[in-house]
């Protein structure tokens, strides 16, 4: 969930968006007034977690360029043992830290603090494309890569988590403009959905290590 100026005659972001599904189904997480943020919309957020039902449950995910932070939340709330959201904005990654302790699965401390509380959500306050350049700290099962459009930087942030950011077994979610093609993947990558909804082109991409 990234961040884009709104085009001429369109739609701002709403005030909140919901959780879909699991235990925390219907709840509200405000969206930051003042930080342009572009929720993926409901209609997306349910097919794309239907397709990750199978492999939630006790899955750690990270959520890069969280925004508000509605993918990682979601992953919570449908049985993920674990999430960390990566948002450079303070403000927003302040907010997120607020919603993952006001929901019961937040961490204790500032923005950017790596302890979890009952191993549920962390948030790092970093610009993710810095971050996943540095040497891993942790490898995730599910990642959601969501960065702003107008960057088209989908596949160096792809060849970025294939350097040792994923599980032998992994799968990786993209989301881009419709207007804009899906990247070439990395080796040991491969296409295993993908589908269109008003101006949001997404795919998941399933990823096996060599080893595997």
């Amino acid at each position: 969930m990234s961040r884009r100026q709104p085009s001429p005659g369109q739609k701002r972001p709403p005030g909140s968006v919901r959780i879909i599904g699991g235990a925390w189904r219907g709840r509200r997480i405000e969206v930051v007034a003042g930080v342009e943020i572009r929720p993926t919309p409901d209609r997306v957020r349910e097919t794309l977690f239907n397709w990750l039902m199978p492999v939630l449950p006790g899955a750690r995910c990270l959520d890069l360029y969280a925004g508000t932070g509605a993918l990682g939340l979601e992953a919570l709330s449908r049985g993920a043992a674990e999430s960390w959201f990566v948002e450079r904005e303070a403000t927003a990654a302040a907010a997120l830290e607020a919603t993952l302790l006001r929901f019961g699965g937040g961490i204790a401390g500032q923005a950017g603090s790596s302890q979890p509380v009952a191993g549920k959500g962390r948030v790092l306050a970093t610009d993710a494309k810095r971050w996943l350049k540095t040497p891993p700290v942790a490898t995730f099962d599910v990642v959601f890569l969501d960065p702003p459009y107008a960057a088209n930087n989908l596949a160096d942030l792809c060849t970025l988590l294939a350097r040792g950011w994923l599980a032998a077994q992994a799968w990786v979610y993209l989301e881009t403009s419709r207007s804009q093609s899906l990247p070439a993947l990395p080796e040991g990558w491969q296409w295993h959905r993908e589908s269109q909804a008003g101006d949001v082109r997404y795919a998941l991409a399933n990823v096996r290590s060599p080893q595997t």
